[in-house]
C-alpha cells in the first residue's frame, strides 16, 4: 500500500495491527465505561430495601442462566484440572465474584460513593503484590516508592486530611474499607486468572466464575436470614426486574467480554489511560443522579493513585 502524499510504502500487516490497536483501545474504554454505570443500578436496588447479598445473589442467578450453555458446551475442559487450578477457580468465584461484589455493594450503601468507586483503581496494585507472592513475578522498578504514593492517595480518598482513629467504631464502619476489600479480591482474581491461562478458554473460566459462586451466595443469603422487602406491586416489581437485568448484563457480562476483547490488542500502559472512563462515568453519574460532587482531597488522592499506577504500568510494559 502506497502513501500518495509522500511515496512512503506502508506494509498492510503493520497498518492492520495499528487499526486493531486503535479499536482495542476504544473497546477497553467502552468496557470500563460500562463498569462506571454499575453503582447506578446497585444504589437504585439498595433503595428498594434489598440487601447487598440479595442483590448479588439475583445478579448471579441471571448471569448463570446466560453462561450455563457456554459451560455445558465446554465442560470437557474440566478434565485434568489440578488442585492449584481448583483453588484458582474457587478464588475467582467465591472471592472475586461473590464476596468482592457483596463488599462493593455494601460500600455503596455505607460510604461516600465517589470514594468507593475511585478506590477501585487500586486493583492493579493488589494484583502486582499477589503476583509477586504467588507467581514469583518481579516487581516493577521503583515499585516501593510508587506503592507509597498510591497509599497516600488511598488515605486521602478514604479519610481526607483528618486522622481516622478518634473513634474506632467510626473507623470500622467507613464504607471505603469495603471498597478496599473488594479491590484486593478483584486484584487477586487477576492473578488467579493468569494461573488458568492455557488450561481453559476465557469463556469457560468466566462461566465457572459465576456458576461456582452461586452455592456460596445462596448459603450466605440463607444464613443472614434477611427478609425480602421488595414491593410486589406491578410497577415497582417491573422496575426492579429491569434494573437487575440491566446490571447483570451491561456492567456485568457484556462489559467483561468487551473489555477483554480490547485488552488483547492494547498495551498495559495504554489500557491504564483507557480505563479512566470507569471513574469518569461513575463520578459523572454520582454528580448528576445522586448530587455527590468530587471533593478536592478526593481529586488529589485519585491523581496520586492514577499517577503511581500509570508509572507502574509503563515500567511493567518496558
Amino acid at each position: 500500500m502506497e502513501n500518495v502524499g509522500g511515496n512512503i510504502k506502508v506494509r498492510p500487516a503493520a497498518s492492520g495491527k495499528a487499526e486493531r490497536s486503535k479499536s482495542g483501545f476504544w473497546l477497553v474504554v467502552l468496557g470500563a465505561a460500562l463498569w462506571g454505570a454499575d453503582p447506578l443500578f446497585r444504589i437504585i436496588l439498595l433503595k428498594e430495601h434489598m440487601t447487598a447479598t440479595q442483590i448479588v445473589l439475583i445478579e448471579h442467578i441471571l448471569l448463570v442462566l446466560f453462561v450455563a450453555p457456554i459451560f455445558w458446551k465446554r465442560r470437557s475442559e474440566l478434565k485434568g484440572l489440578k488442585m492449584r487450578h481448583v483453588g484458582a477457580l474457587l478464588f475467582l468465584s467465591w472471592g472475586g465474584s461473590a464476596i468482592a461484589t457483596i463488599l462493593f455493594t455494601q460500600g455503596l450503601s455505607s460510604g461516600n460513593l465517589n470514594a468507593v468507586v475511585l478506590l477501585q483503581k487500586l486493583q492493579p496494585i493488589f494484583a502486582i503484590l499477589m503476583a509477586k507472592l504467588l507467581l514469583r513475578e518481579k516487581l516493577p522498578k521503583h515499585f516501593t516508592w510508587l506503592f507509597i504514593v498510591a497509599l497516600a492517595g488511598t488515605y486521602l480518598l478514604t479519610f481526607g486530611f483528618t486522622f481516622p482513629f478518634g473513634h474506632v467504631n467510626d473507623f470500622v464502619k467507613v464504607g471505603s474499607l469495603f471498597s478496599l476489600g473488594a479491590a484486593a479480591l478483584w486484584g487477586g482474581s487477576t492473578v488467579m486468572g493468569r494461573l488458568m491461562v492455557g488450561k481453559m478458554e476465557y469463556e469457560t473460566v468466566t462461566s465457572l466464575r459465576f456458576i461456582l459462586a452461586l452455592p456460596l451466595l445462596i448459603g450466605i443469603t440463607i444464613n443472614q436470614g434477611d427478609p425480602w422487602q421488595v414491593n410486589t406491586d406491578g410497577g415497582t416489581l417491573a422496575a426492579v426486574s429491569i434494573n437487575m437485568l440491566g446490571q447483570a448484563l451491561l456492567p456485568g457480562l457484556f462489559s467483561l467480554l468487551v473489555y477483554y476483547k480490547g485488552l488483547t490488542t492494547t498495551k498495559a500502559s495504554v489500557a491504564t489511560l483507557a480505563e479512566l472512563s470507569f471513574p469518569m462515568v461513575s463520578v459523572l453519574i454520582n454528580w448528576i443522579v445522586f448530587n455527590q460532587a468530587v471533593t478536592l482531597t478526593q481529586a488529589v488522592g485519585f491523581i496520586l493513585i492514577w499517577a503511581a499506577l500509570f508509572a507502574i504500568s509503563r515500567r511493567s510494559a518496558a
